[in-house]
């Protein structure tokens, strides 16, 4: 399966970038995911950064390897400006596998003039497990920047796919006429590039396409297909970061006999807007059964920090609270020795009112049967361990008669000005519910996750997933924008789910499975550490129950440095023989 359906690719210019590891170094730059791909049962990320300042310059080609995506050994640097042609840094690229066996990388390289080319290299040693070394091609440079192209505008080529006709394409960044486009190469031999008359795909709305992308996905298969696949079951996405902004991407079909882009007819508005992605950890990525949209999950592999159900291994206790704010809800504490204290409050109790008498601990694991999140209710939980962070929180909803959900407005069609505009804190009908995440005590900083069920004019219902960093944080002069994205689900038929990942700064969260996922950058001034609460609550009329709530807390990552590769190398090693054996 090709890497990039594992892991979508990185902007480093985005405000919400996220580094999924971090080198040993005390000062780097922040990285450029570049070249992600899996050998022989092991994971190679290699990434972009300066391993000898926080500034940029001396750009290098990181190189980390791993057997499950969550723990990494760093490897010595896989690319190092050395040549004419790449003294001015080693930039962004990707990797294609030219067979099985034989992985190659393709960069951007600069020159003392910045005058930007592709180049190849491929791995010093194939029997070498970690493909520690790799080495330049005498060919270099592959690619110039002549006639109409700008030499400042020319860089980071795609993974390159095969067509029928038995040539390699490739596609390269540019930016000609003030508008970013996507160049075509192609080659017979990997080594001698063409460039095709007209671009792969352009658009007047943006300006330079940095770290572009071009990869099919499968309309009815559950899994990545590679690169090359051009068959009638799959769509293909093109994907660009644009400069000081975000990654955005746009789905459509792609004939490899003339080399045709078009994007998809059945796009929400004008089928040439670029939609914005989301730089996130590793998930994996399959088209819908409708064909409309992307369904994005972190992966399987993410789970093994898991601690057990509670806070690191503990029981998680609750008591039931009134707060301040006229809240209602039910709290985790160290002086319950069960929730069946709760449980058994008199029917008339005010906790009984909210429905936290259905909490129950069975098998030192928290089981959540129903809670019901009436008007103004808020459940309240706290870890009674002393590390809360990361955590990582499922939560299910079940929903009223939505006959009386709000009436969606024609003028509606933005979501994420839908968002701005009804907060959190504006009282709904079917919501706002959802999580406070980051929340600090009293509640003056909270990063609101949470959903909106409206009803049209045709008896259909339409779901709002809102991310509202509005008020997550007491700090001056942050970017605290809203975000919000229309989730493809019939709340009639199924019932809304919220997967988040909480760190200390970085809220990662995925409605409806997967169905819109939405990443956030915040930093609180209170919430942080111990002093981070979650909360789920409820902002509507109309009565929201939880069905089902479970939270880990989760383990550090294991971070080894090549110093240290030995013992690990064989554990690797090991791991590679098992997964070849079981194929």
């Amino acid at each position: 399966m090709e890497m990039q359906i594992r892991m979508v690719s990185l902007s480093v210019l985005s405000p919400y970038a996220i580094v999924i590891f971090q080198p040993f170094s005390d000062i780097y730059e922040i990285l450029f995911i570049t070249g992600p791909m899996y050998h022989n049962g092991i994971y190679h990320l290699f990434y972009q950064y300066n391993p000898y300042s926080a500034t940029w310059g001396n750009i290098t080609w990181g190189h980390s390897v791993s057997d499950d995506l969550v723990n990494w050994i760093h490897l010595e640097h896989a690319l190092v400006g050395t040549e004419p042609y790449d003294i001015n840094g080693c930039c962004s690229g990707s990797t294609t596998f030219l067979t099985p066996e034989k992985p190659v990388i393709l960069y951007t390289g600069g020159n003392y003039k910045n005058r930007q080319t592709q180049n190849l290299a491929w791995p010093k040693n194939l029997s070498d497990p970690f493909l520690s070394e790799w080495e330049k091609a005498p060919q270099n440079p592959l690619m110039n920047p002549i006639d109409d192209i700008d030499p400042k505008y020319f860089r980071d080529p795609t993974t390159a796919w095969k067509g029928p006709d038995g040539k390699w394409r490739v596609l390269v960044g540019n930016q000609m006429n003030d508008h970013g486009q996507a160049l075509l190469y192609t080659s017979t031999d990997f080594v001698r590039w063409t460039r095709s008359k007209n671009p792969l795909h352009s658009s007047n709305k943006t300006t330079m396409w940095d770290c572009p992308d071009f990869y099919p996905v499968s309309i009815n298969g559950k899994y990545g297909v590679d690169k090359s696949s051009q068959d009638k079951f799959t769509k293909h996405i093109m994907k660009a970061s644009i400069i000081n902004t975000h990654d955005y991407y746009i789905l459509g079909n792609y004939s490899v006999k003339t080399d045709h882009f078009s994007p998809a007819t059945d796009f929400k508005g004008d089928a040439s807007d670029l939609r914005l992605v989301w730089p996130s950890v590793p998930r994996s990525i399959l088209l819908s059964k409708n064909h409309r949209q992307l369904i994005q999950w972190p992966i399987k592999e993410i789970e093994k920090l898991r601690g057990e159900e509670g806070c690191n291994g503990q029981q998680m206790k609750c008591k039931c609270i009134r707060n301040e704010s006229r809240k209602i809800g039910c709290r985790v504490a160290k002086g319950l020795q069960s929730c069946k204290e709760a449980a058994e409050l008199p029917k008339d109790a005010s906790c009984s009112q909210s429905g936290c008498y259905l909490f129950q601990i069975s098998n030192e694991r928290l089981l959540m049967r129903k809670v019901e999140l009436k008007s103004y209710a808020s459940l309240h939980f706290m870890c009674s361990a002393l590390h809360l962070l990361p955590l990582d929180v499922k939560i299910s909803f079940d929903l009223p008669s939505l006959k009386e959900a709000e009436l969606m407005g024609p003028s509606w069609a933005d979501p994420q000005l839908l968002c701005s505009q009804k907060a959190a804190s504006v009282r709904g009908k079917v919501g706002p519910f959802g999580l406070l995440v980051l929340a600090s005590k009293g509640l003056k900083e909270k990063t609101a996750v949470f959903f909106r069920v409206f009803r049209s004019s045709h008896d259909k219902y339409v779901v709002l997933m809102c991310s509202d960093q509005s008020r997550s944080s007491l700090r001056e002069g942050l970017d605290i924008t809203t975000y919000g994205a229309f989730m493809d689900i019939d709340p009639s038929q199924e019932k809304i789910s919220l997967r988040t990942l909480i760190d200390h700064s970085i809220i990662e969260s995925f409605g409806g499975k997967g169905r819109s996922c939405i990443t956030a950058r915040v930093y609180p001034k209170l919430a942080i550490g111990n002093e981070a609460e979650l909360y789920a609550f409820s902002n509507g009329t109309l009565d929201v129950t939880i069905s089902r709530l479970k939270a880990w807390s989760m383990k550090k990552a294991h971070l080894v440095s090549s110093n240290d590769i030995r013992s690990h190398q064989v554990s690797l090693m090991r791991s590679q023989q098992f997964n070849l054996k079981q194929k």
